[in-house]
């Protein structure tokens, strides 16, 4: 079987729009229990894999954030890691005490026989290399806007889990900006 794979460019000085999905887009990131596993585990992911996080949303189904690297030697892949894994592994420990339904959504029986549980979308996922100013604002924006578009909330203001509410200077906010963003953003 082929797996989808993602390129990734590694390229000192670029910041990162990443995408990621939850396994079969089902929405397990609906829950405020999976929604706090997964800012806590970025914002762990951000210490230990040096970058500085400028904007987020999490919906119920995928993710999306956008980082900048702080080194000049790094990988995308291990930062996304840092963010997807522990998550992973906190939300089947909870479905394997407490939901054996949802539990057998996650299950993969691979070809050897032997079954697995999945929390995410396989593969890369979506990874763009952002360089121009303007196209940090148009992300931002964009990821402020995708609960609005879903029809969640009427304001993005209004969803808790997106960096619109930091922006907008509420707080205390779930997760916090890093303020090394170009001066080129204004909400």
């Amino acid at each position: 079987m082929h797996r989808k794979t993602c390129r990734r460019a590694n390229a000192p000085g670029d910041a990162h729009e990443l995408t990621f999905s939850c396994y079969k887009r089902l929405p397990l990131l609906s829950k405020e229990r999976t929604c706090r596993w997964l800012v806590e585990s970025i914002n762990k992911a951000r210490r230990q894999a040096q970058f500085d996080l400028w904007a987020y949303v999490v919906m119920p189904e995928h993710a999306h954030i956008l980082v900048c690297p702080r080194v000049v030697d790094y990988d995308i892949s291990e930062m996304l890691w840092r963010m997807k894994q522990p998550v992973g592994r906190k939300a089947i420990g909870f479905l394997k005490q407490n939901s054996q339904i949802w539990l057998e959504k996650l299950t993969v029986h691979r070809a050897d026989g032997s079954i697995a549980r999945q929390f995410w979308q396989a593969g890369g996922g979506y990874d763009r290399n952002i360089i121009e100013p303007d196209t940090l604002i148009r992300v931002i924006d964009y990821f402020h806007q995708n609960p609005v578009r879903r029809g969640l909330v009427d304001l993005p203001v209004e969803w808790e889990w997106s960096s619109a509410r930091w922006y907008a200077g509420c707080r205390p906010v779930p997760l916090e900006m890093d303020s090394t963003l170009p001066r080129t953003y204004e909400s």
